[in-house]
């Protein structure tokens, strides 16, 4: 369903187990990021009218995700601490391609968008099946479900802007490249991605 080349280490979901305080802290982080990103799309572009309104949605979905984050680590006994570097969105986000019309450059921001929820809901998923707590194995279930919708909205909204078969090249190499950004990332216990 979401087209990764390559799925995530299996030896990943064991290792956050054991790290899931900082597990969940860096989920934190992301849901806050993905809110910001959907933010500045909105900024960047509000011309969209149909990408503005969608993307409002997204943004109040992923706020609340943030939200439901930080009652799971307070439901542990754990805090928010510093923000961490997200070394597998700086690497994706340099994808990019600068210059040229900007329905492309947009396109390549939502593709990137896409690819980033993509590669949470297949690790939402693998904590949805493996983490022994039950309470997270349901938390992680519904985010699952959340993730895949955004996937698919970037990529419905890559198509409104560019021709689909532009939209489907691009992916591909797009998903070439996180495959390749994914083999050569340490594999880590204390990060989402």
């Amino acid at each position: 369903m979401l087209g990764l080349k390559l799925p995530t280490d299996p030896r990943w979901v064991n290792i956050a187990q054991k790290n899931i305080e900082e597990i969940l802290i860096d989920h934190a982080y992301c849901e806050q990021k993905a809110a910001s990103n959907a933010i500045s799309l909105i900024v960047q572009f509000p011309e969209r009218t149909k990408m503005v309104d969608v993307l409002t949605e997204i943004v109040a979905e992923e706020w609340s995700h943030f939200e439901r984050v930080l009652e799971e680590l307070r439901k542990r006994g754990f805090r928010l601490s510093h923000k961490r570097a997200d070394e597998y969105a700086v690497k994706l986000n340099k994808l990019e391609r600068k210059g040229g019309h900007i329905n492309r450059q947009l396109m390549d921001k939502l593709l990137i968008s896409a690819l980033i929820e993509a590669r949470s809901c297949e690790r939402f998923k693998l904590l949805s099946e493996h983490i022994a707590d039950d309470s997270l194995k349901k938390f992680y279930y519904e985010l699952m479900v959340s993730e895949a919708g955004h996937y698919t909205t970037f990529l419905e909204l890559a198509k409104e802007y560019m021709p689909e078969e532009e939209v489907k090249q691009r992916w591909q190499e797009l998903l070439e490249a996180e495959a390749d950004i994914i083999q050569h990332l340490e594999v880590r216990g204390d990060r989402m991605h």
